[in-house]
């Protein structure tokens, strides 16, 4: 994997943080996935270990959750 995943939920704090890191890390080197409206990519995110939203996934595959906002649980219900 060469690009960071960044997965969110929508919500206001995720959208923050998106920009933040968009900003950051440069468009091109960022692959931002909504959960809320892409919910066939909750297993994938689980998949990789991500417990809550926001979250950043790095190209060598470490998960770094954000600023607490919503739980893969919560997501998914």
């Amino acid at each position: 994997m060469s690009k960071s995943i960044f997965y969110h939920a929508g919500c206001p704090v995720c959208v923050d943080a998106e920009q933040e890191l968009v900003t950051l890390l440069g468009a091109d080197n960022v692959s931002v996935v909504n959960i809320g409206e892409e919910r066939a990519r909750i297993s994938e995110a689980e998949a990789v270990g991500v417990k809550s939203v926001p979250a950043l996934l790095t190209p060598n595959g470490n998960v770094l959750h954000i600023n607490y906002g919503a739980s893969i649980e919560d997501v998914k219900a």
